[in-house]
């Protein structure tokens, strides 16, 4: 007789559970997910298994202040809910959102939270995926297997932020903290902050604490790219004192917005400099013409090849006018006790600093996964669109656009699946897979993303790690949502490119 201890042990589940599709995440894809599912395939049967206590994802395990979204709502909110608040919104809001959309479309009952995901093994005999998990809350394993595996886990660790090392940081003598591991004991009140970085994390944290910091130094190691306007949108505006209706502002609104952003994406190739110049002009025209602008505020690279944050009412630029935030652009040579020491020689003194140093990818959620019993090297394989991956049956994953909102693709993708699952259903077929058509297989195989595109620090410290793309739309995730939201639709289920089995 097999002991009773052994089969409850975390090692081996009491029972498994199936479903027809299994959602990794409910952040922002995974929510969306559960609606186009509920919606368009509602006889499907499908979990959703999050890791935290509750939804959210970035809006949820980010904590730092002053939290907000760096794309406008009208857009990085779903197609199918209208966003009625100012473009760009606080964690708050987002969350209240989500959790609108999940309570108007009865999805909480298929949501398990404190799920950890540990192991995802497919097995094509049986056509069917074994996801192992630790109920947190129980401390339980528990086990389910699907048909489909729709990965909505996002794309970086949301407990563990990219955190350099600098010589010397052992003798600081003040209070360390990464921006994405924010302690809630954390007082700033007339403290002296240093925040190193310049991306979205610190043009936010810095003039949410320079309001009741002594003084908040921005130090960056070099410049990046901000767009400075009002935190609403006109056209919005408008219509609503119209007195229009909500379905049509949001759809209004989101076209215009999006047609704007397909120029602008467009000038930043080109007309790079007029681009520039412009963005240049909204900074100028708040801290002012004698600011030094060139050693500050202006990047070496071209407009768009790294995410552009938007400032709201420009409140970072008005922090450092005002003179309870500065900016120091310099290369850190080392901490010493009392701060950082510059490698020009300049020693910043601070009671607390915050790395807004970036985050560290998180390829398919940090789950081992195995194909029919052996380990998933996921950079073998070749990317389908940014979405299925050669070698890998029956798995969609989610990942959004760097020059767009990342709500967007999440929409189209779960067309996409709603759509092949149908497919398949139609088709009496249990598996499905990307392979290169014949046609494909001299096509130069590249990295996942090209440089000279688009090249954050985390991508290009990361690369490494994710799939490889080919050099035809099929093959690649090409970040246009411009030319995608036409070619997904359009997308041909029958072609040599998807095995059937």
């Amino acid at each position: 007789m097999p002991d009773t201890a052994i089969l409850h042990s975390p090692r081996s589940p009491a029972t498994t559970e199936h479903f027809d599709v299994l959602i990794v995440g409910a952040g922002i894809s995974g929510v969306g997910a559960a609606y186009h599912l509920t919606t368009q395939c509602p006889d499907k049967r499908f979990v959703v298994l999050e890791t935290e206590e509750t939804f959210g994802g970035t809006w949820w395990t980010h904590k730092y202040p002053g939290i907000r979204s760096d794309s406008d709502l009208h857009t990085f909110g779903y197609r199918f809910k209208p966003w009625r608040g100012a473009p760009i919104a606080t964690a708050e809001e987002i969350l209240r959102y989500m959790g609108e959309v999940i309570s108007e479309n009865d999805l909480a009952r298929h949501i398990r939270y404190g799920h950890h995901i540990s192991h995802a093994s497919w097995d094509s005999a049986k056509k069917l995926w074994t996801i192992d998990a630790v109920d947190k809350v129980n401390d339980t394993a528990r086990r389910f297997t699907c048909g489909f595996l729709y990965m909505c886990q996002g794309y970086y660790r949301h407990r563990q932020g990219y955190m350099p090392e600098w010589p010397n940081m052992a003798a600081y003598q003040g209070r360390l903290v990464h921006s994405e591991e924010w302690p809630e004991d954390l007082e700033y009140a007339d403290k002296r902050v240093v925040v190193i970085g310049s991306g979205a994390s610190a043009a936010t944290i810095i003039p949410a604490m320079a309001a009741k910091a002594a003084h908040v130094t921005m130090l960056q190691r070099s410049p990046t790219y901000f767009r400075v306007g009002r935190n609403a949108i006109e056209i919005a505006e408008e219509l609503r004192s119209l007195g229009i209706s909500e379905d049509w502002i949001h759809e209004i609104t989101r076209r215009k917005i999006l047609f704007e952003q397909a120029k602008f994406a467009k000038m930043t190739f080109t007309n790079p400099e007029q681009v520039k110049e412009a963005l240049l002009d909204g900074i100028r025209g708040i801290v002012g013409q004698d600011y030094d602008i060139a050693t500050h505020f202006t990047p070496t690279y071209r407009p768009w090849r790294q995410r552009m944050a938007f400032v709201p009412n420009g409140d970072l630029f008005h922090g450092i006018a005002s003179g309870k935030a500065s900016v120091v652009t310099d290369e850190i040579e080392r901490f010493s006790e009392k701060g950082i020491l510059t490698k020009s020689g300049q020693e910043i003194e601070a009671d607390i600093i915050v790395a807004a140093t970036g985050f560290n990818l998180n390829i398919l959620g940090d789950i081992a996964f195995e194909i029919d019993g052996k380990p998933l090297d996921f950079h073998e394989t070749v990317t389908y669109r940014g979405m299925m991956f050669t070698g890998m049956p029956n798995m969609v994953w989610v990942f959004g656009y760097f020059r767009a909102s990342w709500t967007l693709r999440a929409d189209l993708v779960g067309d996409f699946v709603c759509k092949l699952l149908k497919h398949m259903d139609s088709a009496g077929k249990k598996q499905v897979e990307v392979a290169l058509r014949e046609e494909d297989h001299n096509m130069p195989i590249l990295p996942w993303m090209d440089p000279e595109n688009f090249n954050p620090g985390y991508l290009m410290r990361g690369m490494h790690l994710l799939p490889q793309r080919g050099d035809k739309p099929e093959w690649m995730h090409n970040q246009d949502y411009w030319a995608e939201k036409d070619e997904f639709p359009q997308i041909d289920l029958n072609d040599a490119a998807f095995i059937y089995k």
